[in-house]
């Protein structure tokens, strides 16, 4: 065990990884070492950031208490933190069955984890964290919560209601990161498209986005997590307008069949969605669209099922996730719905759609090659630098494979031809 060394671990998604991030910061100011999701977790305090989103996210979190608990009986790591989602979600629940545990805070309340420890909070440093990425991107979280009613969403219950940050502390955070290198931006929120609406009683997600595009050293930025109903389509003109706003959307739109659509209470009908598709593409020509799709909600039958993989088809979205339906408790679904969907029948269905968007994907990849992007150098592999286009979001998008050729530098831009490329990389040259 090394004395005064602080672990975090964070599980789920990049919004909780500027929570610890900023934890991180404020761990620093009070005179610790801090190491992210270590290679040896060794730490006198180690601090596990849950995720609580589905049973598969909560059963990794479970999972990962109960091995430190192990390493602390063992003498191994001193005192032992549970903080995030899962503990917002379940905290008495957890608080009993989990005894090896210090202490749970919430999404909201970690600051105290600092007080506990006889430590300050600094308030000074609250836009300030140390960045866990490399250091050329960041997440800038503008939101907390979420006011949305979908039926299978246990977010809302871990999260609350919607909060937006106002714009002055978000350019001053942008401005900081800037400063500590940052060129590219990854926006972030749970509904990026209701921002402003309870600070500034509209939606005012364009004109924060064209300020953090006005700011001298941002060279991109991309949105994360838009949501279909009322789409604020001012944006896709400063997409369009602006050169540092990437021509990438990541919208979730979860299904498209009407009976499931108003089954999972999404605000929005068939018609509606293949309107928004059609609007996006029309208004920013070259835009790459990811989403989201869910299959095995209580009540889909195989012809909505079906009108699902005609719109993969139709669709032909750029990027596409899928996940199996889980019944959540607490939720609108749980309390409403069967969870009557088979889970073999669940996972086939999953299965099939990402066949079909494998296919996709290798088409768009191929129509790439001769052409040339504007590419950020993430990192340097054995064989080659790894890459990214403005289509192409860390951790979850393709890379692209840059040849040896000319000796490249990571967090810098470069002009690449594509020369190949499969389903889900590309390789390039620089020019």
């Amino acid at each position: 065990m090394r004395k005064n060394k602080v672990d975090i671990i964070t599980l789920g998604c990049s919004k909780n990884l500027v929570d610890s991030e900023q934890l991180m910061r404020q761990f620093v100011a009070n005179g610790y070492a801090v190491e992210h999701d270590p290679h040896k977790i060794n730490g006198e305090i180690v601090v596990v950031n849950t995720c609580g989103f589905i049973g598969d996210a909560q059963e990794e979190s479970i999972n990962m208490i109960l091995d430190l608990g192990e390493a602390k009986k063992k003498g191994k790591i001193g005192k032992l933190f549970v903080m995030g989602c899962l503990s917002e979600r379940f905290l008495k629940d957890l608080e009993n069955e989990l005894p090896e545990v210090d202490r749970f805070y919430g999404k909201f309340n970690w600051k105290e984890l600092l007080n506990d420890l006889g430590k300050s909070y600094h308030r000074e440093l609250a836009a300030d964290r140390v960045l866990t990425t490399p250091r050329h991107y960041a997440y800038l979280k503008i939101a907390e919560g979420c006011d949305r009613t979908c039926s299978y969403c246990a977010i809302p219950i871990s999260t609350g209601h919607y909060q937006s940050v106002p714009m002055e502390e978000i350019e001053k955070e942008v401005r900081l990161l800037v400063e500590q290198g940052v060129k590219e931006f990854q926006v972030i929120a749970q509904d990026l498209t209701y921002y402003g609406l309870d600070l500034y009683r509209r939606h005012a997600l364009p004109e924060l986005v064209e300020r953090i595009s006005d700011i001298p050293g941002v060279e991109w930025i991309r949105l994360h997590y838009g949501y279909p109903s009322h789409f604020p389509y001012e944006l896709l003109r400063v997409m369009r307008e602006r050169d540092n706003v990437c021509k990438y959307m990541d919208i979730a739109l979860q299904h498209i069949s009407d009976p499931m659509l108003k089954k999972m209470r999404r605000n929005i009908t068939k018609e509606e969605t293949y309107a928004l598709i059609r609007r996006m593409r029309e208004e920013v020509p070259g835009i790459h669209l990811r989403t989201t799709l869910m299959v095995g909600h209580p009540g889909e039958t195989e012809q909505d099922f079906e009108e699902l993989v005609e719109f993969v088809k139709k669709a032909r979205f750029e990027r596409m996730g899928a996940f199996a339906y889980s019944h959540e408790e607490g939720t609108y679904s749980f309390k409403h719905y069967a969870d009557d969907i088979d889970p073999d029948v669940k996972q086939d269905r999953l299965d099939y759609l990402m066949r079909i968007q494998e296919g996709i994907s290798a088409d768009v990849n191929n129509s790439k090659i001769g052409k040339e992007f504007k590419v950020m150098i993430d990192r340097e592999e054995e064989d080659f630098y790894v890459g990214r286009t403005e289509f192409d979001s860390p951790e979850v998008d393709p890379e692209i494979l840059v040849s040896k050729e000319k000796p490249l530098i990571p967090g810098k831009f470069y002009d690449v031809r594509i020369d190949d490329a499969q389903a889900f990389d590309l390789y390039g040259s620089v020019l």
